[in-house]
């Protein structure tokens, strides 16, 4: 895809993945509507572009994502790219998950994607040319212990988007789904966390294991100009993938089991098995 000229939505631009993709994408010539529920953060990211369009709502939210295309299409004229980044977590075991945590991070996770695409897609398929980018996530192909909410998002996120791949095939709208494992943004620091949790530590052990969002953002650029269907981030990311193939039920214990030592999660989780253990007499 030629991205000079176009027209790119992206979701969750305030920080982040979202932030550094609206960079990199301007850096090619695109033209940016910038999308995030955080208005003073996005009017930040805004102001550094000429032309950016600001849309402050909720990916969540139904009513402002179906007005938002024709918002785009009278600032920009067009819509080319779409790219559905926003997302949230919930860290805590499934037992201490309310349904208004499920509610809260499917809103945004799936919903969020869902609403893009249907909404968008009339005026992507109006356009010369056209992509969807989809960002599931490493968890979106392994299921790890505290996230399931999460992992429930981005694995629907996954499905989705490979429906579109097939449903789409005979278009000019082209569909990526990306899977990140460690990304230093926000989304563990401003997580919806179980009591007890050391958010700093956690939040300085995640940054450690991961790469910039900059680097994220340039390999996303790569898959959009050829058109790849799917994008692996991070050598973590491609390892976890291929075990999951190679052993799909053994493997997800012995990544789940890393994730727990690499987050600082290990105390808490022999806490937890002994509590139980205790228990049961």
């Amino acid at each position: 895809m030629r991205i000079d000229g176009q027209v790119a939505v992206i979701t969750g631009a305030a920080s982040g993945i979202g932030e550094a993709l609206a960079h990199a994408l301007h850096a090619k010539g695109a033209r940016l509507a910038l999308v995030d529920v955080h208005a003073e953060r996005l009017q930040a990211v805004a102001d550094q572009f000429e032309g950016a369009s600001r849309h402050v709502l909720s990916v969540a939210d139904r009513e402002a994502m179906a007005a938002l295309p024709q918002q785009v299409l009278d600032a920009h004229g067009q819509v080319n790219l779409l790219i559905n980044n926003a997302g949230v977590t919930a860290n805590k075991p499934f037992d201490e998950h309310t349904l208004d945590d499920f509610d809260f991070v499917l809103g945004v996770n799936l919903w969020g994607v869902i609403h893009g695409c249907h909404f968008f897609l009339p005026a992507l398929m109006e356009a010369s040319h056209a992509h969807i980018v989809n960002v599931s996530s490493v968890f979106g192909i392994v299921g790890s212990p505290t996230q399931s909410a999460y992992c429930a998002s981005k694995y629907a996120v996954r499905g989705l988007s490979e429906v579109l791949w097939e449903e789409l095939d005979h278009t000019h709208v082209n569909v990526t789904v990306v899977h990140p494992a460690g990304v230093q943004t926000r989304i563990v620091a401003e997580a919806r966390q179980a009591e007890g949790v050391d958010v700093e530590r956690m939040a300085r052990r995640f940054a450690k294991a991961s790469i910039t969002p900059e680097s994220a953002a340039r390999q996303i650029v790569r898959a959009i100009e050829k058109d790849k269907r799917r994008l692996m981030v991070t050598r973590d990311a491609i390892v976890m993938d291929w075990l999951r193939r190679l052993a799909p039920a053994s493997s997800n214990r012995l990544i789940a089991k890393a994730l727990i030592k690499a987050l600082g999660m290990q105390k808490t989780y022999d806490a937890r098995v002994r509590a139980y253990l205790e228990q049961r007499g």
